[in-house]
């Protein structure tokens, strides 16, 4: 009874950031779910859909910088506004029939993402040191299961043969019925955990940017890689290889609520300490597999892990930043985090390409374990 209660009371406080969390899972678990459609619709290969995700993530990056300006501008209707730009803008992709116009279409909707992205991450690190609570996992848990639960309905809205364009129009749709519930008057008050002097200050943003750029990094590097290696290295099956990513985005969704009560008894740095190490170890087993249970196992425990790594980063940087400069703080680490997205996928295909697959794997757990080893206690000592 008091796990639910406090869930109620922590999901009541950051109700508006979490209504817009739960948005933008749905709009990339829909994207996720459509992108066979989406690439047939355009005639792209994989390479020229390469590059309009990559123009769409340089969108995204852009929008970052300036998303504390719409912020101070919109005040309590910041989050409506982004997510209605957001909604309008991923209208675009559905009607593309052309490379083009698809990758303009998306560098629109990136930069939604990315604008939205900052804001809520920063309404709820302020939400979180306001009450004196870890709220930041449970917000991403929202995201992940909303991305889970579209991505499958978006394939079952393909599975009945209607077009993208349709399947982002329902999620506007839903959008524009939860718009009220995000509207948010920012803190202005100053907290109590105020970092002094500009130098622990930057050393703050580079430590948590860090951490975020490596989980980034993991996440979406071993979403990319994670069915090619059950495929061509354990011989799954097709059906089989999809289950690595499915178990990925089940596990971080499992984790994150998880970690949402872990973090409420202990310190975000100690969680990324043990986290990274759990992650690392969840990787290399699934590296070093010889059969498809064990690299189930191991991308099972890697999920659980890799899962709150980022979230507890935005937690620890929010609490040491004051309110005037926390939306500076998110942003500057938000950038830093999303080159993981950059890096990810490309080091994992130079690294296989020269010394195999598994190698790329073990590469990711290193980088890991470095958040354990050295990173979190450096942003301790903050």
């Amino acid at each position: 009874m008091r796990f639910l209660n406090e869930f109620a009371t922590d999901l009541r406080l950051s109700r508006a950031p979490a209504t817009a969390f739960a948005i933008v899972g749905i709009y990339w678990g829909s994207f996720a779910g459509l992108v066979p459609d989406l690439k047939a619709a355009i005639g792209a290969s994989d390479g020229v859909f390469g590059i309009a995700m990559l123009v769409s993530s340089i969108g995204a990056v852009a929008a970052m910088w300036l998303a504390p300006r719409v912020d101070a501008r919109l005040g309590a209707r910041a989050m409506q506004g982004c997510a209605l730009f957001l909604a309008l803008a991923f209208l675009l992709p559905g009607l593309a029939s052309g490379a083009v116009f698809f990758s303009l279409a998306m560098l629109l909707a990136a930069s939604g993402s990315g604008s939205i992205d900052v804001i809520i991450n920063t309404r709820v690190s302020g939400i979180e040191a306001a009450n004196k609570r870890s709220l930041m996992n449970l917000n991403h848990a929202l995201f992940s299961f909303a991305y889970a639960g579209a991505a499958v309905c978006a394939g079952l809205f393909r599975e009945a043969g209607f077009s993208p364009a349709f399947v982002f129009a329902v999620a506007c749709a839903i959008t524009l019925v939860l718009l009220p519930f995000m509207h948010h008057q920012p803190a202005r008050e100053e907290d109590s955990t105020v970092v002094d002097g500009k130098t622990a200050k930057r050393a703050l943003v580079l430590l948590g940017g860090a951490i975020i750029l490596i989980a980034f990094l993991a996440e979406q590097a071993t979403e990319a890689w994670s069915a090619l290696h059950l495929e061509r290295g354990l011989g799954a099956s097709a059906a089989q290889g999809a289950l690595g990513p499915a178990i990925l985005g089940l596990t971080m969704g499992i984790g994150r609520l998880s970690g949402q009560f872990i973090s409420a008894h202990v310190r975000e740095t100690r969680v990324l300490q043990g986290a990274a190490l759990i992650a690392a170890t969840g990787i290399a087993i699934a590296g070093a597999a010889n059969s498809l249970s064990v690299g189930y196992a191991g991308f099972t425990i890697f999920g659980l892990g890799v899962s709150v790594l980022a979230p507890m980063a935005y937690s620890a940087v929010g609490k040491r930043t004051s309110s005037q400069t926390r939306a500076v703080a998110i942003t500057r680490i938000s950038v830093i985090g999303y080159l993981g997205f950059f890096v990810g996928p490309p080091m994992m295909g130079l690294i296989s390409e020269s010394f195999g697959l598994k190698a790329s794997f073990f590469a990711v757990a290193a980088l890991l374990l470095v958040i354990s080893a050295v990173l979190a206690p450096l942003m301790r000592k903050q």
